[in-house]
């Protein structure tokens, strides 16, 4: 977790940090409310610890200007002011708390426990996994009987996997949770520490791989079977998530299957045609069109070994290869292959319904038994289903596991209204925010007016019909729908579509889909979505050409665009990222992978899209802002003169190029370090962005130490206070992505070899 300490003395300040640090928190330190509040609208804390009395904007005032914000995060004021006035003057500004000075160490962390337990991060008081068992109180960590002795940065790394059980973090993304922006380290340190991790985690008896990597993306807390802490007190109980995905999946196979035995029969007919002798180039047009089809989509349904025959089989069948008698033959015995693994093929089977399978919305009631029940028999014919909770504890246990949709919540369940409070700021804050019906007999305006001020969305008195209370949840849901990310995904497969419609539903992700990109721009206007899906190959356009039009465009060029395609060649794979791919994932879909790479995809446009939202209302005079961000941004950011010579570099591109001091690198020309091959590339991209376009270029570099690095870049253009241009320029390190395509680049030449 991270804290803002917003103290002016630098006593106070180091102490505060101190205790902080010790309890296992990542601490970030201002001094003056102006940088406070730069930093309070660039940044997510958990915590602000917060000074009265600090210089440019003082404490109160910042904390109204925090609030008015719509920045729902806890504020502790800390000051030397004990008046019952003062006190009163800062918890209506809108702080939670207010601590005066001297503080007891003890009281100052029980205090923060106590507010971070009603703020974003609440969840069970103890966080378990199989036998691994974290308890934030105590900052105690355990695996079976023993306990670990773990560094504050490995209990941190813990407690993050174990809070988001389901999401795979990337370096870039640990760095900006785990270390403050004066600290951040190179991605080393991360890999460092979780290698610290897993060592200390096997020495207690866990699998070496229980925070394990997923490739080409970050890494994962490795799933494990959670401990119980209560019964349900619904006998009616609903499938798990994995099973109503599968079902869900199953019901697709079934609504295509038609469609699936026209395509079998094209085959067929193409077997048919190559033992006559009379394979026409239409006929074999479109059974290499059905091979690349059920390359990218068998594997996503259970038929991993269907979708490598149909891939050998659209090899073979591109119209550039002359087939022989022996091609003639290998054709048919894939076709014959493919065909009976089709043919025999079983979807799994479940107990969910028809309208489960399609993956309605979840309604999460937390009230008694007798409600839970009315409603789990009404909620099919409405297109909802409905999971039960008898208390707080239980709820927010299934709001982790279940992801539900919408919550209907009758307070008088919960032992306190702090209970209340707590949930209500939990679903608020949750990414996407889960709205909250309150369903309840006491609706005076004094019960209205407290449950609007922590997020409750919508008021509905007791008693009423089972009904009219889905009636009502229908209509929040409605409303909410706009509050989703926006994804467009493009693909002439229409399997594929409605697999990706399922996947990314669970998140929160409106996906909406195109099988014509005929009608790309006009649905791109309409849809304006925050990411971009495309399949490589399409009838009439494909995926390439799409995205080089989306690129040109300064409107959106810089949407994110991720390739979804059955095509793996290295070829394919650098045509993409040579026209602005941002990333690439393989068909047949992984689901755990393909949902990771698109959420840190937006995650890392994060910053940038917060930078832009807020531009308004920063002094554009004041430069502490951008440099701000500019020194925490964890990818190499560059500023460039048209010469090439470099303006600006931040700590990370420092550390990229492995310059010991800025003043190696800092005013002089940046192509003294690109390979004398990529040059020529480096300049045009350069002198592109000059005349006012945006760019990106693979290339390699020989850094300062001698080592060679390949980069990817992402050039665009900007114009300083007096109207003159320079180029912003914020790069990765792609080398072991190279790497691994030149490994996969020579086994298929062995394979071809062979």
């Amino acid at each position: 977790m991270k804290i803002l300490v917003i103290e002016d003395d630098v006593l106070v300040c180091e102490a505060l940090t101190l205790i902080l640090t010790d309890q296992n928190y990542a601490v970030e330190t201002v001094a003056d409310g102006e940088a406070a509040k730069d930093l309070v609208q660039t940044y997510e804390y958990d915590l602000i610890l917060l000074d009265i009395v600090i210089p440019k904007i003082d404490g109160i005032s910042l904390c109204r200007q925090i609030r008015d914000l719509g920045l729902q995060t806890p504020i502790l004021l800390l000051t030397g002011r004990d008046s019952s006035h003062d006190k009163a003057v800062g918890l209506n500004a809108g702080a939670d708390d207010y601590l005066v000075k001297p503080f007891d160490q003890e009281e100052l962390i029980a205090r923060i426990h106590a507010l971070l337990r009603r703020g974003q991060m609440s969840s069970q008081p103890v966080l378990t996994a199989g036998e691994l068992r974290l308890d934030p109180t105590s900052c105690e960590v355990s695996y079976g009987n023993e306990i670990l002795a773990l560094t504050p940065k490995e209990y941190a790394l813990l407690e993050l996997f174990m809070r988001n059980s389901k999401r795979v973090f990337s370096c870039g993304m640990i760095l900006e949770h785990l270390w403050s922006y004066e600290e951040v380290p190179s991605e080393d340190a991360v890999r460092t520490h979780i290698k610290g991790l897993r060592q200390k985690l096997k020495a207690a008896g866990a699998s070496s791989d229980i925070v394990e990597t997923v490739y080409g993306i970050g890494y994962r807390l490795k799933a494990l079977q959670h401990q119980k802490t209560e019964k349900s007190t619904s006998h009616v109980e609903t499938a798990s998530s994995k099973q109503k995905t599968i079902s869900a999946i199953t019901g697709v196979w079934h609504k295509y299957k038609e469609v699936v035995a026209q395509q079998v029969n094209i085959l067929v007919q193409a077997a048919e045609s190559l033992k006559s002798n009379n394979f026409k180039p239409d006929l074999r047009s479109s059974a290499q069109t059905v091979a690349h089809s059920f390359a990218g989509s068998l594997g996503t349904f259970g038929l991993e070994k269907g979708s490598k025959i149909a891939r050998k089989l659209e090899k073979m069948l591109q119209p550039e290869n002359d087939l022989n008698a022996n091609d003639a033959k290998k054709i048919n015995e894939l076709i014959k292959a493919l065909v009976q693994e089709i043919e025999q093929f079983s979807p799994p089977t479940s107990q969910l319904t028809e309208n489960e399978q399609n993956q309605l919305p979840l309604i999460l009631v937390v009230d008694n038994e007798v409600v839970v029940v009315e409603l789990i028999n009404q909620a099919i014919n409405k297109g909802l289903q409905v999971i039960g909770a008898s208390d707080v504890n239980t709820a927010r246990t299934k709001l982790y596991s279940e992801h539900p949709s919408i919550v209907l919540l009758d307070p008088t369940v919960c032992e306190s209204w702090e209970d209340v409070s707590s949930l209500l700021t939990d679903l608020k804050q949750r990414k996407p925010p889960v709205p909250a019906v309150i369903f309840t007999e006491k609706t005076d305006f004094a019960n209205r007016l407290q449950t609007a001020r922590k997020g409750g969305n919508t008021f509905l008195q007791k008693p009423t019909t089972a009904t009219q209370v889905l009636e009502v949840v229908t209509q929040v849901l409605e409303r909410d729908e706009n509050a989703e990310t926006n994804i467009l995904a493009v693909d002439d497969d229409p399997k594929i579509l409605e697999i990706l419609q399922i996947l990314l539903g669970h998140w929160g992700l409106k996906v909406r889909t195109l099988d014509n990109p005929n009608k790309f721009w006009e649905v791109l206007e309409a849809t304006k979505p925050d990411l971009l899906i495309l399949d490589v190959e399409m009838p009439e356009i494909n995926g390439i050409e799409l995205c080089q039009v989306v690129r040109n465009d300064p409107h959106w060029s810089d949407l994110p665009i991720v390739f979804l395609t059955a095509h793996t060649d290295a070829d394919i794979i650098n045509q993409v990222f040579s026209v602005g791919a941002d990333d690439f994932v393989s068909k047949p879909i992984v689901g755990p992978e393909l949902i990771a790479r698109i959420l840190n995809r937006l995650e890392r446009n994060k910053l940038l899209r917060r930078v832009a939202q807020s531009q308004t209302s920063v002094d554009r005079n004041s430069c502490s802002y951008w440099r701000t961000i500019f020194d925490a941004e964890p990818e190499c950011v560059k500023v460039l003169a048209s010469d090439g010579t470099l303006l600006e570099m931040n700590p990370a591109g420092f550390a990229m190029i492995e310059a010991e001091k800025g003043d190696d690198i800092i005013g002089h020309n940046i192509y003294s370090l690109i390979t004398p091959e990529y040059r020529d590339a480096f300049e045009k991209l350069n002198q592109k962005v000059f005349a006012g376009s945006s760019g990106t270029l693979e290339f390699e570099i020989i850094t300062c130490k001698g080592n060679h690095r390949w980069l990817e870049t992402h050039a665009v253009p900007m114009q300083q206070p007096d109207k003159s241009i320079v180029a912003v320029l914020i790069t990765r390190d792609i080398t072991k992505q190279k790497k691994a395509l030149s490994e996969l680049k020579k086994i298929e030449q062995l394979l071809q070899q062979t």
